[in-house]
């Protein structure tokens, strides 16, 4: 089995390279998503972040989304705290996925492929790419943030030009190559590499 992971930051097009090699036919872990019904259904995982965070993390029984955007977010240590207890549970999450696929490439997101070290469980990654431009735009219709929310976000991910050197290949999204072409490109070359 062939595991290449997708990165790149905010508002890059993440999502929609997914839904392509979805509709491909491919298996594809979304980590964010997984990441978020952990956070709202395994009891372990509950109780360590309320032993981190504090009740407050959780409202209703839910990740309290805003505690987690003002409080967690603006601060790095916080951050990388709570990445650290969440990344287990996601990786112990995805090693039980892949047993359950029987396809001969699978693809794993995840924005901070290289922040946790995930790289390296991976055969290959690939990074979308686009313009700072098309991020803050697609975003703020997206998510309808402005474009200071957009910069603290994108100024606590690793910076998309680092993310793209570390990469074994880059999908240009800035909506004037075809991606069908640039991802069928990439799967001839890894299926040859491999």
């Amino acid at each position: 089995m062939i595991k290449i992971g997708i990165t790149g930051n905010i508002g890059v097009g993440k999502s929609y390279v997914l839904k392509i090699l979805s509709k491909m036919g491919y298996p594809v872990f979304i980590s964010d998503k997984i990441a978020k019904e952990l956070m709202n259904k395994n009891k372990d995982l509950k109780a360590l972040l309320k032993n981190n965070f504090g009740e407050s993390i959780f409202r209703s029984g839910q990740i309290d989304k805003n505690f987690i955007k003002n409080k967690i977010f603006n601060s790095n240590s916080l951050r990388n705290q709570l990445n650290s207890l969440v990344h287990p549970f996601v990786n112990d999450s995805f090693e039980l996925w892949c047993k359950a696929q029987d396809s001969q490439i699978i693809f794993k997101e995840a924005a901070i492929i290289y922040e946790t070290g995930l790289n390296k469980k991976l055969d290959f990654v690939i990074c979308i790419s686009a313009e700072y431009a098309l991020q803050i735009s697609r975003v703020k219709a997206r998510d309808g943030m402005d474009e200071l929310e957009i910069n603290q976000i994108l100024n606590n991910q690793m910076k998309q030009s680092e993310k793209e050197k570390l990469s074994d290949f880059v999908i240009n999204n800035n909506e004037n190559q075809s991606l069908l072409l640039q991802i069928n490109e990439i799967l001839n070359k890894v299926i040859i590499k491999k």
